[in-house]
């Protein structure tokens, strides 16, 4: 017997029901909204997801936190959302983190929602646990007639953005990471820096709201759990599983857009013939590669797409598809933890390169470069890259957004800070409207 009662609606204005779907979400201590911004792409199950509400949840620090998944997604057989951070690499392999943590997110979070609402095309479902099932007419109602909607103007505009490594440190660190390459020691690594606002305030939904609306990403995250707050502008998804596929999708490879259109398709051409950003992404493509074998039937690993320009609305980027089968008797959990953490913001081979990055950058990346995404029933998932992002502690009044590069031997310490930059762009106009 299923646990969940589904009700149906058709709907014709999809969009204003989305944002009024969000406000209606925020009366419960935990929220997790998943919008793909109706980006076209070749996998997908929804167009946008929202769950609330904790029935039952997991929350742990990094130790034995995959097998304590594991066991959680096993007995509970049902719709679990949440999220994974960088730091459970110290589960995966003999690291640790001794970095500055201002935000304390917990290592792993996951909830299994009593409410969930999926949105795809003008098609509405309502999944709810029977034990709340008899409330889905009268929230159905709510949502539609917009009685929680939430005042959209952006109030956290002027907001003083400090930087945790500045420019000159910056540039000696890459030029570190570099010596590193021409060692020998790696070839690669996704080196990151922190912004941060310290004592402030935001409205999470009006921020989540106008970063969405200026990035339009496919992979665009509200996330909420008590203080706690993820506002996400991901375009990249770490790893999906449909049935006995498993795709992962790694982003190396980044050109600021231009207005004018013979400006922007010459950008298009030149990334796509760009050396060092095909070398940044090939280098990534063979660790995913290697990192999907692991659970991978024999020769089903294969690359469906290299190098392609996606284009957003502030950058293009290249990405790449990889693709494996695995064994019906392969746990979900397993292909995560033997691909986690993703390669694109690691670096290859991935376990120096993790160990270098921790020593250079100053901040424990907690949640960012982590992973956010759901388990269905029946065992499936889909993750997201935690990137563009802006993560905020109500409590403690702290407010981060990171960003980073991959470093290879071609790189230059002032472009790599450029692309910084570049991808650090919408999260401070957001936060200081300039």
């Amino acid at each position: 017997m299923s646990l969940r009662t589904e009700q149906t609606f058709f709907l014709e204005n999809i969009e204003v029901f989305k944002k009024q779907l969000l406000a209606w979400g925020q009366q419960y201590e935990t929220v997790v909204f998943l919008d793909s911004n109706n980006y076209e792409q070749t996998y997908g199950s929804y167009d946008a997801v929202l769950a609330v509400e904790e029935f039952t949840s997991i929350k742990t620090d990094y130790f034995d936190a995959f097998e304590q998944l594991k066991e959680y997604q096993s007995y509970t057989k049902d719709y679990l959302f949440g999220y994974l951070s960088y730091d459970l690499k110290n589960d995966r392999e003999n690291l640790f983190s001794n970095n500055f943590d201002g935000l304390g997110f917990p290592d792993l979070y996951f909830f299994q929602p009593q409410k969930i609402i999926f949105i795809k095309g003008n098609e509405v479902v309502l999944s709810y646990l029977r034990m709340v099932d008899d409330e889905i007419e009268d929230d159905f109602q709510q949502i539609i007639n917009g009685e929680f909607d939430i005042d959209d103007s952006n109030k956290s505009e002027g907001l003083k953005v400090k930087l945790r490594i500045h420019k000159d440190e910056y540039r000696e660190k890459v030029t570190k990471v570099i010596d590193h390459i021409k060692r020998g020691d790696i070839y690669e690594a996704n080196f990151c820096q922190e912004f941060y606002v310290e004592n402030a305030q935001i409205n999470p939904i009006d921020t989540y709201r106008h970063l969405n609306r200026i990035s339009q990403p496919p992979f665009a995250t509200f996330f909420k759990n008590d203080e706690l707050y993820l506002l996400s502008a991901s375009p990249e998804r770490y790893i999906r599983k449909e049935g006995c596929k498993i795709i992962s999708q790694p982003i190396k490879g980044t050109a600021k857009r231009f207005v004018e259109p013979v400006e922007d398709e010459k950008a298009v051409f030149d990334l796509a013939r760009d050396e060092k950003e095909r070398s940044e992404n090939v280098m990534i493509v063979d660790l995913v590669r290697n990192d999907l074998s692991r659970t991978a039937k024999k020769g089903t690993v294969r690359v469906e797409e290299l190098c392609k320009v996606y284009s957003f609305k502030q950058v293009h980027q290249l990405i790449s598809t990889v693709v494996s089968e695995i064994n019906d008797d392969v746990h979900p959990v397993d292909v995560i933890r033997d691909t986690f953490p993703m390669g694109s913001m690691t670096g290859a081979p991935k376990i120096s390169a993790m160990e270098i990055i921790e020593e250079l950058e100053e901040t424990k990346r907690g949640l960012y470069s982590g992973s956010v995404g759901y388990f269905t029933p029946d065992g499936d998932f889909d993750f997201n890259v935690v990137i563009r992002s802006i993560l905020y502690n109500e409590e403690k009044k702290y407010i981060s957004y990171s960003v980073g590069g991959a470093i290879t031997a071609k790189s230059t310490p002032d472009k790599e800070y450029e692309e910084c930059l570049l991808k650090a762009k919408a999260m401070k106009y957001v936060l200081t409207n300039s």
